[in-house]
């Protein structure tokens, strides 16, 4: 049985998902959340590629900033991001699924630190490591 904090995060997530176009029209989904974590999936399509014919390094971010974006307004605290960092690791060809997974590193006043690791599911290779930082808006998510 979830305590208060998951199902804390589980309503916002909710709330959250249901106003979130982007995510949406890339197909990416939110499979787990948790205080201070979430957990992100996207299949890469054909519409996609680069001009090299793999994965826009864009898209690897905007799955991996999706899941610091869930992480983080996981209590009911409209939270944006400050700023972000990705190293990519791996190409990562059309029709492979990828999953990120976001973790709460540090959190404190308005401010929040969060690690997402990228990878493909199937052999789980990392594609992508990316460092978010966050900053609560001081305003409830939930109404």
């Amino acid at each position: 049985m979830p305590d208060d904090a998951t199902t804390l995060a589980v309503r916002c997530a909710d709330v959250m998902y249901r106003n979130d176009v982007a995510s949406q029209a890339l197909g990416i989904t939110i499979d787990a959340v948790g205080p201070g974590t979430a957990r992100a999936q996207m299949v890469v399509r054909d519409d996609m590629l680069n001009g090299h014919g793999m994965c826009h390094g864009g898209y690897v971010f905007t799955l991996a900033d999706t899941a610091l974006a869930f992480a983080s307004n996981t209590y009911d605290d409209v939270t944006v991001a400050a700023g972000a960092d990705v190293t990519f690791l791996a190409p990562v060809d059309a029709g492979t699924e990828l999953v990120a997974i976001a973790t709460e590193r540090y959190r404190r006043g308005r401010s929040g630190l969060y690690d997402v690791t990228v990878t493909r599911i199937g052999d789980g290779e990392v594609v992508a490591e990316f460092r978010g930082r966050s900053r609560s808006l001081g305003r409830p998510l939930l109404r």
